[in-house]
C-alpha cells in the first residue's frame, strides 16, 4: 500500500512481484525466528546483549559449518521439530482427510518450516556449487569431530561451541531450569501420543491399559539406549587403545542383544514394521528431550557420571541434524543450473553476469 501510494499500484504489484522472486518472505520470515529466539532466550533466562549483524554488501560464500553454528538452536532445531509435528498431523490428524485438505491447512507453516531450514543456504552466494559443497562437508566433518578443550575456540571444535550454547543455563537462576525442565515435558506427551496409536496398542481390547504399559515399556527401550552408550563409551576408553578384538566383540554382542529383543517384540507383542518407524519418530524427540533437561541439570548428571554420555548422545544428535540438511543441498548442487539459477536470483542480470565470467576466469587459471 505504502509503495503504492507513493509511485503508483501497477508499480507497487511489480515490486511485490519482484521481491517474492527474490525470496524477501524466505528472508522476512527467517529474520523473525531469531527475533522470536533470543527474546524467548533472554525472558527465561536473562543475559541480553548486542549481537553485530554487519552492514556491508556481502558476497562471501558462507561455510555449512558457520551457519549450522550460527542457526542450529535458533532455526533448525525449532523447525524439525515443526515438521515432525506435520508430519504426525498428516499420519494421524482426522481434520484433513485428503491431500488436498492437508496441503490448505499446512501451506503456511511448510513454509516456515522450510525458511527456517533452509533459508541460509538459499540465500548464501555460491551455495549450490559443487566444490563449495565438498569443501563443505569436509569443513563440516572435521569441526564436528574435533575434540574440544582449554584454549580450542568454538569455530574448531564442536565440543567447545557445544559448551558456549549452553552458557545461559550457567547463569540461569532455579526458575530458568525448571522452565526448562518444563517445557521439555512436551516432548514426552508426544511420544504418548505416537505409542498410543502403535499397531501393537490399537489391535488390542485392552486399549489405554495396554497402552500405558507400551508407553512404559517405551521408556525401558530408552533406558537401555543410554546404557549401552554408557558400555560403548566405557568400552572405547578401556578396550579401544590396547585390545580392539575385545571392543569388537562387545558391540557385536550389543548388536545381537538388541536383533534378538526386536524379534521378541515382533513375536510376543505383535509388532509391526510400520511400529518401528513409528518410535523412531516417538523416541527421536524424547532423546532431545532427555538432553535438555539433562543440561539443565548439569551439576547432578556430572555427579552421577552420565555427562560423557550425554555429550556423545548429543553429538549424534547434531550428526543426524547435519546430515538432514546437507543432503538436499547436495542433491541440487548435482544440476549446475541450481548453482546459476540461484545467482541470477541472488543479484541482478549484469553483476551476475560478472560472477559467472569470474568463476569460468578462475577455473581456467588453476588448470593453467
Amino acid at each position: 500500500m505504502e509503495i503504492g501510494l507513493e509511485r503508483g499500484f501497477r508499480t507497487a504489484l511489480g515490486d511485490i512481484i519482484i521481491m517474492q522472486l527474490q525470496l524477501a518472505s524466505v528472508f522476512f520470515t527467517f529474520s523473525l525466528g531469531t527475533r522470536v529466539h533470543y527474546f524467548g532466550r533472554t525472558i527465561l533466562h536473562g543475559g541480553a546483549k548486542y549481537r553485530a549483524t554487519g552492514r556491508g554488501f556481502v558476497v562471501r560464500h558462507e561455510k555449512f559449518a558457520e551457519n549450522y553454528r550460527l542457526y542450529s538452536r535458533s532455526h533448525f532445531v525449532k523447525g524439525l521439530e515443526l515438521m515432525v509435528l506435520l508430519i504426525c498431523y498428516r499420519l494421524y490428524g482426522s481434520a484433513a482427510d485428503d491431500g488436498i485438505s492437508y496441503a490448505l491447512l499446512s501451506f503456511s507453516m511448510w513454509f516456515l518450516v522450510l525458511s527456517w531450514l533452509f533459508a541460509p543456504f538459499l540465500l548464501n552466494p555460491s551455495g549450490f556449487e559443487w566444490q563449495k559443497i565438498v569443501e563443505d562437508w569436509e569443513d563440516w566433518s572435521k569441526w564436528i569431530s574435533c575434540r574440544g578443550g582449554i584454549g580450542v575456540p568454538s569455530v574448531k571444535s564442536w565440543e567447545s561451541w557445544w559448551e558456549e550454547e549452553q552458557e545461559h543455563l550457567r547463569h540461569t537462576g532455579f526458575v530458568g531450569r525448571l522452565f526448562e525442565i518444563i517445557l521439555s515435558i512436551r516432548f514426552f506427551i508426544y511420544q504418548y501420543g505416537i505409542v498410543y496409536h502403535l499397531n501393537m496398542t490399537t489391535s488390542s481390547r485392552q486399549g489405554i491399559r495396554l497402552s500405558i504399559v507400551v508407553y512404559g515399556l517405551s521408556w525401558l527401550v530408552i533406558g537401555a539406549v543410554l546404557i549401552i552408550l554408557k558400555i560403548v563409551s566405557m568400552g572405547r576408553m578401556k578396550f579401544s587403545a590396547d585390545f580392539q578384538l575385545m571392543f569388537r566383540l562387545l558391540k557385536l554382542l550389543l548388536f545381537i542383544g538388541c536383533i534378538v529383543t526386536i524379534a521378541m517384540l515382533f513375536y510376543f507383542l505383535n509388532l509391526t514394521v510400520g511400529d518401528i518407524f513409528q518410535s523412531i519418530l516417538a523416541f527421536m524427540p524424547t532423546g532431545w528431550a532427555l538432553l535438555q533437561i539433562s543440561q539443565a541439570c548439569r551439576t547432578l548428571v556430572k555427579g552421577i557420571g552420565m555427562w560423557g554420555s550425554v555429550k556423545a548422545l548429543a553429538r549424534g544428535y547434531e550428526y543426524m541434524m547435519g546430515v538432514l540438511l546437507f543432503a538436499p543441498i547436495a542433491i541440487l548442487a548435482w544440476f549446475p543450473f541450481v548453482s546459476e539459477f540461484q545467482t541470477r536470483l541472488l543479484f541482478n542480470q549484469a553483476f551476475s553476469r560478472g560472477l559467472q565470467i569470474q568463476r569460468i576466469l578462475a577455473g581456467s587459471k588453476k588448470q593453467a
